[in-house]
């Protein structure tokens, strides 16, 4: 047998390559933790000490944006530009690349470089776009790691449009790249590409039925269907997606219209040929495509044989030039229903002279029809979106300005407040969707704020959880809420349910007048309140610790603060403090894993947390669930110790809790939330609950709680960094 035993395959699958079902395939009801780990230590090639701001700060910026210039023009026989110009392409890229951000949660975007990986590098919609990133591999591999993929991306749309005619609002460098997928977003609940839009909607004659937090209207698409609702042409029905789809991008009808003429103004779509002859999506291809995907075998070396979408044509006459021919095409012609010689649903115009039509991208003896979307007809028929740009039409310089700033706004909205943006062409204005925050004092007498704090009269309890409820916003996804800015006191946060705004009032008007007497900002006064809390929570258990602390933090304003924008960051749910606004699809633990990924918790840290705040007492509105202790208040380990005790049973009773019960008794002694269990049935978050359960780790408990609570408190403290 040679050593074999059967004719199986001799490797160790599983240790070796990968595990035959991943486990919640085989227990679809587990706790999956794979989203707090998906970007850890473990997979970053970098260096420990690697900083990615103070290498960006090195760089040439100016090479970079030389080189990156001439690549455009520099046409590979592998892949030729269309018309001579990558541009088309490059503004494709860095679109797509930000387009899949959504307002809801915050995920997706640019910021990261995640349209490398699965599922967005094999998105339909997202086709040849990996051409696109092997025609700027020469300048990644030039600038090394201080120009990350993600930067290079956006950067790379941006000068497209500059080499075009186009004035942008400006570029800032500074997004770093991620190591590998972002494992369990919610992308949908399809199980295959450009499935019924339906299954997204309530109902699909209402856009603003989609579910949340999606964005598209189909599983790998960006946007909406450029064919139409479904696939059916009906440009006023399009309109009604088009504008909620961009909404959820947090872009008003305005923006929606500027983006969707600018970015049609170049280049064009690729689908001359037909679609049964394309390659697999990258993550289909062998070893031999070398993550290439979408194979073009009639392309033979010609621009205008390239396929991508299916749809095929130019919008305009100078599919290379900043110009208004878009808007000349679209309003002065009239415009019928076709198909592209691949099937797609397209527009051409009626009797539009042949001198005026666009040229062949590879022979410019031949001349094409251009072709309009659903999406882009919408433009015309929808009223508000007509009467827009017919203004653009009256106003060539406001069309450009209001385009060049929605541009910005889209390929940098995920990089959060404006001190993120490194290089020499950040713009100097502060947007108000960049969540501006004034710098605060650092010149204060810290100790004497604290010791107003701790005269105040306000218990611990309400210290915390002011802090807590102010820093608990933070969104990593796109580096927007947290403590900065103190918004807590401002609307629309000072009125969610979970903030318990009577008591959130109370705590406040004690704050800010301690802020106002000492010189400090109301939001440092408010991190420092927590702290002090904390601190005496640490005392009363026999421990002697300080939290550390920073001041600088500023205050925001009313007019400094985008309110519509904001209500997305209200939490329904909050795991920490045992909070639910009400009853949701999916259980109080699943909701307290996603808050935690948000704020950029792993998984011992989210561990710490919970059980430190339950025996601090903050639960909301004073609940008792959880609070496996008998010495409230006091910052001891014993959620961890009650919880994998073997002298009590747990039991469900109702409206999804839970009694703990002692063994021999049976009388009550806790109740729980499935928030709370979980870190004794879940097999990793047992892990963790036992490691601050043991005898020998009381102390460390105490400190791990005060490095993850100060990781909370300064999520938003860019300013900190290098």
């Amino acid at each position: 047998m040679d050593g074999e035993i059967g004719g199986g395959c001799p490797f160790a699958h599983g240790g070796n390559t990968q595990v035959e079902k991943p486990v919640t395939k085989w227990w679809p009801n587990a706790l999956n933790l794979d989203i707090l780990h998906q970007h850890g230590a473990r997979t970053n090639p970098m260096d420990l000490d690697y900083n990615h701001r103070t290498a960006v700060k090195a760089l040439d910026h100016a090479a970079v944006k030389a080189d990156v210039s001439a690549l455009l023009v520099d046409s590979q026989d592998w892949w030729p530009a269309d018309w001579g110009h990558y541009g088309g392409l490059m503004i494709r890229l860095a679109w797509h690349s930000a387009g899949s951000y959504r307002m809801g949660d915050g995920r997706g975007g640019a910021g990261s470089g995640n349209i490398r990986f699965a599922p967005l590098n094999s998105w339909p919609d997202n086709a040849s776009l990996d051409k696109a990133r092997r025609l700027l591999w020469p300048a990644k591999k030039k600038y090394g790691n201080a120009l990350s993929w993600a930067d290079l991306i956006i950067l790379a749309g941006n000068i497209s449009y500059e080499s075009m005619g186009l004035k942008t609002f400006g570029f800032g460098f500074g997004r770093e790249d991620i190591w590998g997928p972002e494992t369990d977003i919610n992308w949908g609940v399809e199980d295959e590409w450009l499935a019924d839009s339906a299954n997204r909607y309530d109902d699909l004659d209402d856009a603003s039925t989609m579910h949340n937090p999606l964005a598209s209207v189909h599983m790998g698409l960006i946007y909406v269907n450029p064919e139409g609702v479904n696939g059916q042409p009906d440009p006023a029905r399009t309109a009604a997606h088009v504008r909620e789809t961009f909404a959820r991008m947090a872009m008003n009808d305005e923006e929606t219209a500027a983006l969707t003429a600018g970015g049609h103004t170049v280049g064009k779509a690729h689908g001359g040929g037909d679609h049964a002859n394309i390659g697999s999506e990258p993550e289909a291809t062998g070893v031999e495509a070398q993550g290439f995907g979408w194979a073009n075998p009639g392309h033979s070396g010609k621009a205008a044989n390239a396929f991508t979408s299916g749809i095929e044509g130019a919008w305009t006459q100078h599919p290379t030039q900043w110009d208004m021919g878009y808007f000349d095409y679209l309003f002065n012609y009239e415009w019928e229903l076709t198909k592209s010689a691949a099937g797609a649903h397209q527009w051409k115009p009626v009797d539009m002279p042949e001198d005026v039509k666009p040229v062949d991208a590879t022979d410019p003896s031949i001349r094409h029809n251009p072709m309009m979307t659903d999406a882009d007809m919408a433009m015309k028929v929808d009223p508000v979106y007509n009467e827009i740009c017919k203004k653009f039409m009256a106003d060539p310089e406001y069309f450009a300005d209001t385009f060049a700033r929605a541009w910005f706004k889209l390929t940098h909205r995920d990089m959060g407040p404006r001190v993120n943006y490194l290089g020499p062409d950040v713009p100097a204005e502060d947007l108000i969707w960049q969540d501006p925050i004034p710098a605060g004092s650092t010149s204060y007498d810290v100790d004497a704020v604290k010791a107003k704090i701790v005269a105040s009269g306000l218990s611990a309890v309400d210290l915390i959880n002011t802090a807590w409820d102010s820093a608990r916003t933070y969104r990593g996804s796109d580096k927007r809420g947290g403590a900065n800015g103190a918004r807590i006191r401002l609307a629309p946060q000072r009125d969610w349910a979970g903030n318990e705004p009577v008591r959130l009032g109370k705590v406040l008007r004690v704050l800010e007048e301690i802020a106002s007497q000492t010189g400090a900002s109301v939001a440092d006064v408010i991190v420092l309140a927590g702290n002090v809390g904390v601190e005496q929570s640490i005392k009363a258990a026999g421990h002697n610790m300080t939290v550390p602390f920073t001041a600088g933090r500023g205050d925001a304003t009313d007019e400094m603060t985008d309110a519509d924008s904001f209500s997305v960051l209200e939490p329904k749910a909050d795991g920490f403090r045992n909070f639910q606004k009400e009853t949701y699809a999916v259980g109080p633990e699943e909701l307290m894993l996603d808050r935690a990924q948000l704020m950029g918790l792993t998984g011992a840290e989210m561990t710490v947390l919970l059980g430190g705040m339950r025996v601090m007492g903050t639960n909301y509105d004073g609940s008792k669930h959880g609070v496996f202790t008998d010495r409230e208040g006091q910052l001891t380990n014993d959620f961890f110790v009650n919880l994998t005790d073997m002298n009590n049973s747990w039991h469900p009773v109702k409206d999804g809790t839970f009694e703990i019960r002692a063994r021999k008794s049976g009388d009550v002694k806790w109740t729980a939330t499935s928030a709370d269990l979980v870190f004794g049935s879940n097999s990793i978050l047992r892990a963790y609950a036992e490691v601050y359960a043991q005898d020998d780790n009381a102390e460390k408990f105490v400190a791990d709680f005060v490095g993850a609570w100060t990781k909370v408190m300064n999520a938003d403290r860019f300013d900190l960094q290098a």
